[in-house]
């Protein structure tokens, strides 16, 4: 049974568009088709679910190139607002906050601010990832920060393995000071340690639709 098949099942007490929005969340996007079949549904059945939630303003579609000759195909993705139906760690005061803290003491505050924040994480991680190897330490990695709201999940990519974030809960945040986003990446490094290197080749901030980071690990 694949991943988006548990998902689908683990979440048959929600709606059906609470399906259809997890799944687009934590998959990306989607066609109806593939949609209706996650479902176990017709197509007509599951246009009819798509219609509903892009009147609604949570998804839309988005045109992409076919693999072949022919049409480009319609899949479906999560706009703004169905973004903002996952946590979001009450984004807009801390977004506030933090320009608060900018206008008060400065950038360096800031720079200071998600130091600590920094330092305070590292701790709580470092006591939490104590794997002895470099597999354990992931899976424990990416608990911590499903904990904490970021629905991340650990998969293998050939030789190297990705950790995946479906959500940010502090997006807002790190919109409003990136410092939070190199920050989280100097603290994975730090708790994965010197055996293996840390790249985001995904970024939410920069139009992707999660944050993924590869980890390979070093051959000496």
């Amino acid at each position: 049974m694949n991943n988006a098949r548990k998902d689908f099942e683990n979440s048959a007490h929600a709606s059906t568009a609470d399906r259809i929005l997890f799944f687009l969340k934590s998959q990306g996007s989607a066609s109806t088709a593939r949609l209706a079949q996650l479902l176990e549904t017709s197509a007509e059945a599951a246009r009819q679910q798509v219609q509903k939630l892009v009147a609604a303003g949570w998804i839309e579609g988005r045109q992409e190139a076919a693999s072949g000759v022919g049409r480009p195909r319609q899949n479906w993705v999560l706009t703004d607002a169905g973004n903002r139906r996952f946590p979001d760690a009450h984004a807009q005061l801390t977004a506030q906050l933090l320009g608060s803290v900018r206008q008060i003491f400065g950038a360096e505050g800031l720079d200071r601010l998600i130091s600590q924040r920094e330092a305070d994480a590292r701790v709580v991680y470092q006591q939490t990832c104590t794997g002895k190897t470099l597999a354990k330490r992931l899976e424990q990695l990416a608990a911590i920060r499903t904990a904490e709201g970021y629905m991340a999940r650990v998969e293998r990519d050939g030789q190297d393995w990705m950790l995946i974030e479906d959500h940010c809960p502090i997006c807002v945040a790190a919109r409003t000071c990136q410092g939070f986003c190199r920050s989280e990446l100097q603290l994975f490094q730090d708790i994965i340690g010197p055996e293996a290197k840390v790249v985001r080749e995904q970024h939410l901030l920069a139009g992707a639709t999660r944050c993924a980071y590869r980890i390979t690990q070093d051959p000496t």
